[in-house]
């Protein structure tokens, strides 16, 4: 799978971020994005195929495998990291639609620095909260369908058809636990980013606006 279109969209999205923002962004390209393709893929690539239990029941393997893992790690991993950068999509678009306008009409529609910021700031603040709000629920999500951050080397399987509780293992656990507890802190570390640049962003035009109400009043 190329990742290509993930890179291009994060960068594009780079100059209208502030300080923070950046630094979200090469946590996201580095230690997300640049260690799913590096290493990752390769850890979880044949996970079904090492996957043993010590009975030949047939369809038994298959069964506990499903019950145990209803979803990769590896892809639901992928599909976090897809999902907390569309919100970013909100701010392309936002620019794209401004810079259309300004050309259609020959000139800038937004004036002053009051009226761009603020329409760049309401997308911008609610591309935070999405990004935020998807973190938290892949990580509730991670949590509830593995019961915890740890991949287990031996588990016991019961299901259906199998004649009795069969022992089952699972390659590589503590190289695979090691990746996902990666995983849990940097998604925790992309929370705290969000969180710190939605509150410089709205501590910045709160000052901003009462120190504009201010001079106003004393004109």
């Amino acid at each position: 799978m190329s990742w290509a279109f993930l890179r291009d969209l994060l960068s594009g999205v780079n100059e209208h971020s502030t300080g923070i923002g950046r630094i979200w962004l090469a946590a996201v390209l580095v230690f997300r994005l640049l260690l799913y393709v590096a290493v990752a893929e390769n850890i979880w690539k044949h996970e079904r195929d090492e996957f043993e239990c010590n009975t030949k029941q047939p369809g038994c393997e298959n069964v506990c495998f499903d019950h145990l893992f209803p979803v990769s790690h590896v892809r639901l991993w992928a599909l976090q990291l897809i999902t907390v950068s569309t919100p970013s999509l909100l701010v392309v678009f936002y620019v794209a639609y401004r810079e259309k306008k300004e050309r259609r009409h020959g000139q800038k529609m937004h004036g002053t620095p009051g009226e761009i910021d603020g329409g760049l700031l309401c997308t911008y603040l609610l591309s935070l909260l999405l990004k935020t709000a998807f973190e938290i629920t892949f990580l509730v999500l991670f949590y509830k369908l593995y019961d915890g951050f740890q991949v287990p080397g031996l588990v016991k399987c019961d299901a259906r058809p199998c004649p009795n509780a069969v022992d089952c293992y699972v390659s590589k656990p503590t190289e695979k636990t090691i990746f996902l507890y990666f995983l849990v802190a940097t998604s925790c570390l992309c929370v705290a980013l969000n969180l710190g640049e939605l509150s410089y962003l709205l501590c910045k035009y709160s000052v901003r606006c009462y120190l504009k109400r201010y001079h106003r009043k004393h004109q």
